[in-house]
């Protein structure tokens, strides 16, 4: 009996998800995709349904930056997925005893993002349950280093450049399979959107020199007009895909910069909110007042070109006078 329980339970392969979209598959591969470079992080999101590899492409490491950069690929191209599945590294959940259940109360960027979008963040607890993306690796592995050296290509941005237009659209042409059902579980959603959310983005406090400490970067706030300063300000510091930043104050972005911390726009730049007051009229031309309406003549007046009426008897009394006493 306890030899039995040692064994674990009875595994079954699962059966593939039936609408495109249902559930996406991100892992990333080191090896030497490049003859001439050292051991590379291959990046791939994967269709569950269907196998279609939707983005692929080379890093030198594995991280945070390259998850948001392939999601904000696919969902910007597909839409929103139902769930994405994927190992328990430390970009993408908190482990606080190895091998153990991830900490989905205390997600990580990439568990914020997601939640913000709806999205469900499946971590995988043993290589078997990652089947398909080792299957798919393997593939990989076996090909596109051998097409990567066919073409004569020894730089990564060429690389991404040849497995995006190139690779890609052949290998989904062979392995990709149709869904069991037709429709789809992707959600279109606002390229906006996903490029302020797909990103790292941190609180800060601003120092008394009007500047903000993120990583090695001192970021100095540019002078703004809708207020003195921001001197001990709470405000919010995005990082995005591309190494890019961005400060917010609310809702109104208030500085970009480049990923060495050089500003990149003078002055503030604010985001496409709808302003709570009307704006000023000042320096505007007068406006011209609207033009008189005839009054509405009363309806005891008399009809036009009509003779008002002749009195008979004795005229009304004045208001004030009273009767003649009686002698």
């Amino acid at each position: 009996m306890d030899r039995a329980k040692r064994r674990g339970a009875h595994r079954r392969k699962r059966e593939r998800k039936p609408f495109e979209g249902m559930m996406l598959h991100q892992d990333g591969s080191r090896a030497e995709w490049l003859a001439s470079e050292p051991a590379l992080d291959l990046i791939v999101t994967m269709d569950d349904a269907t196998s279609t590899i939707y983005s692929a492409f080379l890093v030198e490491e594995e991280g945070t930056a390259s998850t948001f950069r392939a999601c904000l690929e696919v969902f910007a191209e597909q839409g929103l997925p139902s769930s994405l599945y994927t190992d328990r590294g430390s970009h993408y959940f908190y482990t606080p005893e190895a091998g153990g259940k991830v900490a989905k109360e205390t997600p990580t960027q990439v568990g914020r993002a997601l939640k913000h979008l709806g999205i469900e963040h499946i971590p995988a607890y043993s290589p078997e349950a990652r089947g398909r993306s080792e299957r798919m690796f393997a593939t990989l592995q076996d090909r596109l280093p051998k097409e990567l050296a066919l073409a004569g290509i020894a730089e990564i941005e060429a690389a991404n450049r040849f497995i995006k237009e190139t690779y890609l659209p052949r290998h989904n042409a062979r392995f990709a399979r149709t869904a069991a059902c037709e429709e789809t579980a992707f959600v279109t959603a606002d390229p906006a959107l996903l490029a302020e959310t797909l990103c790292i983005e941190e609180e800060r406090v601003v120092a008394r020199d009007n500047t903000i400490v993120f990583g090695s970067r001192h970021l100095q706030l540019p002078q703004s007009p809708v207020r003195a300063h921001y001197v001990k300000a709470k405000v919010k510091v995005r990082e995005y895909p591309d190494g890019t930043l961005a400060v917010f104050y609310g809702p109104r972005r208030i500085a970009r910069f480049s990923a060495d911390g050089a500003e990149l726009v003078k002055g503030p730049m604010l985001t496409s909110v709808t302003p709570c007051s009307a704006p000023s009229r000042r320096g505007l031309a007068r406006p011209e007042p609207a033009a008189r309406v005839a009054q509405r003549p009363a309806l005891t007046a008399p009809a036009l070109g009509v003779t008002a009426p002749v009195q008979v008897g004795t005229k009304k009394r004045p208001q004030g006078r009273t009767k003649k006493p009686a002698s």
